[in-house]
């Protein structure tokens, strides 16, 4: 078998993975402007690294200033959601490859919420409502000595709903939610859901209740909106369905 010559090798390390991408980014600054506006950056990357990475050159390397969130960039902890070319996605968990890289790749705020700077938005309303459904274990009498044990059947019922991340791209993804910020949301709709179905839990009644507001549950118009955005695959659509089901049978 013939030994490749260093000339075909060289030529082979010669090629470099990188192109380059247009990045338009929503900026904002309430301190120089009340108007947002887009603003084109040309970023060289290899097509195979993530929207987070291009973002991380522009600000590490051409524009200090660009603001937005970001912890563990692994698709964990939530904070990178954002609107990328008109679809709410996590900014780690999306490929360049993945969205047409020939075309200006769009990245602007998550909808719904108060633009603060840039792509960072105000989360407050967002965790009230998730506060407000009591995301907690709640039983009576005296604290067990050991664990509460449950079968694998009743963990079953609602572990889809566990998955959520409060990363607000199903939220921020309703029609509803733009046009009424007082609705609670699906992600506090699945957070309550966790709860409500959970065997050991003792306050179901309460929380249905609460969702049984004008601004609960039967807001939800059913546009699959927030299951097609949710990252973590949950059916957010379904979750609200049982909680629906849930209040007029008071089954759970």
């Amino acid at each position: 078998m013939a030994t490749p010559t260093m000339e075909k090798t060289a030529a082979k390390t010669d090629v470099s993975p990188y192109i380059t991408v247009t990045f338009r980014v929503r900026r904002f600054n309430p301190e120089l402007s009340d108007e947002a506006q887009w603003q084109d950056f040309q970023v060289e990357i290899d097509p195979k690294e993530r929207v987070l990475d291009g973002l991380h050159k522009i600000k590490w390397d051409m524009d200090g200033s660009l603001t937005f969130r970001r912890s563990c960039a692994h698709g964990i902890c939530g904070s990178d959601a954002m609107r990328i070319n008109g679809k709410n996605r996590l900014a780690c968990k999306t490929l360049i490859k993945d969205i047409n890289p020939e075309k200006p790749i769009t990245v602007e705020p998550i909808k719904g919420m108060t633009v603060l700077k840039d792509l960072v938005v105000d989360m407050e309303p967002f965790f009230q409502a998730y506060r407000d459904v009591m995301p907690f274990l709640i039983t009576s009498g005296n604290e067990p000595t050991r664990e509460r044990l449950q079968s694998a059947e009743d963990r079953e019922r609602f572990d889809d709903t566990t998955k959520c991340i409060l990363c607000a791209a199903c939220t921020s993804s309703c029609p509803v939610f733009w046009n009424d910020g007082q609705y609670f949301g699906p992600a506090a709709i699945v957070n309550a859901h966790r709860f409500i179905f959970d065997s050991r839990d003792e306050a179901a009644e309460q929380r249905l209740e609460i969702l049984n507001d004008k601004d609960g549950v039967w807001r939800c118009r059913t546009t699959f909106n927030c299951t097609d955005a949710c990252p973590r695959g949950i059916e957010v659509t379904k979750a609200i369905a049982e909680v629906k089901r849930a209040l007029i049978t008071r089954r759970y």
